[in-house]
């Protein structure tokens, strides 16, 4: 510590201070204009690299600092922030997210009350983080913000590193550099510096980065070999592949498709989403800068609003909540959009970050979309009770109907019974043996069928089974597992009792919630059905 530089610079900095407040009472104004001119600046670049001894760690841990830089980014300019921390806060990451839509690397994101969360793979590494909601709020008076501040100090040289890194390894220029440098919608701030006007189009997202060399970078190399644990099976290969193309299908999930986004939808969250899935985006002008085409485009294929009604409307776009596309990206597919036009209610919104392990609960919305993803096409379950329920109610109203006419029956039939019982054994008996005579008919016409079809043999066209190789792998990983339970020895079998105990107990509870649910929905339908009636 005796060796630190920083602690150097601190002692400089002390007596920096001395020296200005003696020559601010002396009242010597070039004095102190000189001493702060020479005011001492220090470096935490070696912390840094001392801390991460590879880039990897420094990845590993990025979490934290990139939801710092995102929540010290909206802060408004006050006496507690300094604005210059402000600026260098949203600048990285500003970039940090145009990395994030060259390199294809968003997987999850999810709105809550806090923010909205992300996730992203980089380099074989997830990081977390989450953005705030751009709210007006004030700033909490129990919170320090000077120290607040020497961990953003920290942050920004950390990300700044690795900002550098991310970019060189794609070819891109770094500071970033837009592929267009001009826009031919016309800017609404004409008092604008053109620095302040090109840290606005960065921000916006709406525009490709420029790369190293003109030729516009290289294409992207085509995967031969994937990494296997057992490179042997075959079956594990096939896996590794048929998984590279789901993943290249997800990072193009919006290609082909165009966005116009209103002015009352969260439009930095859209925009970065939509533009990391390959999608193209846009706003009014008179918004803010950086929008890329108008409203009366007719290519555009959707139009994001949050109002229950729109004074006008194209037929050639579908309209949609902003719900939609966070949904579509946690499901890794285009979902029905009927659920969510304008005015709609909702589907819930449920985290892709909860992973649910064997036995837990599972609720029914997740259930048809991890169906859904699988291509298993099932009924849902609320609309086979709904219509089950409906059958119930107009086989009570038919049985009701039934009774009334038996009761009539049953009176004028009792006057006409004592007429009747001599005829009706003669009919019984008749009937009887013409069923008899059916059946023994129908018989003789399937065995003559049959010796037809022996006669007549014939071949019919076959059709190609599809190998499925996730079925094969649960297959064999089920095999797998119970070969080890077979394979358990004694003094370990007590702690397998347990484990499969607390997972019993698991599903259990995961039956009860079902069945609370079951019961609620039913609630429900029932309250629907009198509100209809």
């Amino acid at each position: 510590m005796a060796h630190e530089p920083v602690i150097r610079k601190f002692r400089e900095f002390k007596h920096f201070v001395r020296r200005l407040r003696k020559a601010i009472n002396k009242g010597n104004s070039d004095a102190a204009g000189r001493i702060r001119a020479n005011k001492p600046k220090y470096k935490l670049d070696h912390i840094v690299k001392e801390r991460y001894p590879s880039f990897i760690d420094a990845l590993r841990d990025l979490d934290d600092p990139l939801s710092m830089l995102f929540l010290f980014a909206t802060f408004p300019k006050t006496t507690k922030t300094h604005m210059e921390f402000i600026q260098l806060a949203r600048r990285l990451s500003v970039e940090f997210l145009h990395y994030v839509i060259a390199s294809h690397s968003l997987r999850k994101v999810f709105i809550s009350i806090k923010g909205i969360y992300y996730q992203a793979e980089i380099m074989d590494q997830t990081i977390n983080w989450v953005v705030p909601h751009k709210l007006g709020y004030e700033h909490p008076s129990d919170v320090d913000y000077r120290i607040m501040q020497t961990f953003v100090e920290f942050y920004t040289t950390l990300v700044g590193f690795i900002n550098y890194k991310l970019y060189h390894s794609l070819n891109l220029h770094y500071p970033p550099k837009l592929e267009i440098e001009g826009s031919s919608i016309p800017i609404q701030d004409e008092k604008s510096t053109d620095r302040e006007l090109m840290e606005e189009r960065l921000a916006a997202l709406t525009q490709s980065l420029k790369t190293i060399d003109e030729g516009g970078g290289e294409d992207e190399p085509e995967i031969d070999d994937f990494p296997v644990l057992n490179a042997d099976d075959p079956d594990r290969v096939e896996q590794a592949k048929v998984e590279a193309e789901k993943l290249k299908k997800f990072q193009n999930l919006f290609k082909g498709l165009k966005f116009f986004l209103n002015r009352e939808v969260p439009r930095e969250a859209l925009v970065f989403i939509i533009r990391s899935f390959g999608g193209e985006v846009s706003w009014d002008y008179t918004v803010a800068v950086g929008s890329t085409f108008q409203e009366t485009d007719e290519s555009i294929t959707h139009q994001i609003v949050d109002r229950p009604k729109l004074p006008r409307q194209y037929l050639s776009r579908y309209y949609i909540q902003p719900q939609w596309v966070f949904d579509c990206v946690n499901a890794k597919m285009l979902l029905p959009m009927e659920d969510y036009f304008p005015g709609a209610v909702l589907p819930p919104h449920l985290s892709p970050f909860v992973e649910e392990q064997e036995g837990e609960y599972v609720p029914p919305e997740k259930q048809a979309l991890l169906n859904k993803q699988q291509g298993i096409h099932v009924d849902s379950g609320v609309e086979d009770d709904a219509s089950s329920e409906e059958e119930e109610d107009e086989g009570e109203d038919d049985d009701g109907d039934e009774e009334e006419e038996e009761e009539l029956d049953d009176d004028d039939s009792d006057e006409d019974q004592d007429v009747d019982d001599d005829e009706t054994g003669d009919e019984r008996e008749e009937e009887f043996k013409k069923g008899k005579k059916r059946k023994m008919e129908e018989k003789n016409k399937d065995a003559k069928k049959s010796k037809k079809q022996h006669m007549n043999l014939s071949v019919e066209a076959g059709s190609v089974e599809e190998d499925n190789v996730e079925r094969k792998l649960q297959r064999q990983k089920a095999e797998e597992r119970r070969l080890g339970e077979m394979m358990i020895p004694k003094k370990k079998k007590r702690l397998y009792e347990k484990i499969m105990f607390s997972k019993k107990k698991t599903a259990q509870e995961a039956r009860i919630l079902k069945e609370k649910r079951e019961s609620i929905d039913k609630i429900q339908k029932k309250e629907k059905k009198k509100q209809k009636k």
